[in-house]
């Protein structure tokens, strides 16, 4: 029967993967991967030797379609990607769209997802929050910024380390620097560490200290103490 699995992968620990989504990737027709050779070290771990093809951020455009008709076909397919959620800033939203429009069964498993340890270990508020994910590199981040200036939420942002101490320092200009913020890296892995402080504390404590990793920023809202 026709259906698409979007299944949870492990950010880092192999362990955290649910017995349901190995199961799951055993029994599918098809492993749409965002990166094949990433996603072969997880499958040969767990003995899965179910077929797999490439679907990522830069063709996914070009091959939804093809997907599409394949599902229709009667094939079921599992979506996975390189860690965590997919379509959680991941490629899998155009995809699951399309099964919806086009009557296609969609199961999303639970599991691993970056930027619920990190706000849960971050100490700010959690009964309301609003996630961000990567901000826009340039056309809109200001505009962005501006706008969040004024969230009373919790905000979540994901960023790469080369970009961190930039926007840390555009949070600072546009939130404050006194504003409540936690660091999330490398979450799941060996070397896995959270920092909370101010803006202004945690810029310090990257300034002297390179960021490595990927990361998770959790910032206060307006008026959070």
């Amino acid at each position: 029967m026709s259906k698409l699995y979007i299944v949870p992968t492990p950010m880092g620990n192999l362990k955290d993967i649910t017995l349901r989504a190995v199961e799951v990737l055993k029994e599918v027709d098809l492993i749409l991967a965002e990166d094949t050779r990433t996603s072969g070290k997880l499958l040969k771990h767990f003995d899965i030797n179910t077929p797999s093809q490439s679907h990522h951020m830069h063709n996914e455009h070009k091959t939804v379609e093809s997907i599409i008709q394949k599902l229709k076909s009667g094939m079921t397919i599992a979506l996975i990607s390189d860690a965590g959620t997919p379509a959680i800033s991941d490629p899998g939203f155009l995809l699951t769209r399309a099964c919806i429009e086009n009557n296609i069964e969609v199961d999303c498993l639970p599991g691993a997802t970056a930027f619920v340890p990190a706000l849960v270990n971050s100490g700010l508020p959690n009964d309301k929050f609003v996630f961000e994910g990567f901000l826009p590199v340039k056309k809109g981040r200001q505009t962005r910024l501006k706008l969040l200036a004024e969230e009373t939420r919790t905000m979540i942002f994901y960023e790469s380390p080369h970009k961190l101490l930039k926007t840390l320092t555009h949070f600072a200009e546009y939130f404050g620097e006194e504003r409540p913020i936690s660091v999330s890296r490398e979450l799941t892995k060996l070397y896995e560490e959270t920092i909370r402080g101010t803006l202004a504390e945690l810029i310090q404590h990257f300034t002297t200290k390179a960021p490595k990793g990927e990361f998770v920023i959790v910032v206060g809202g307006k008026n959070s103490k």
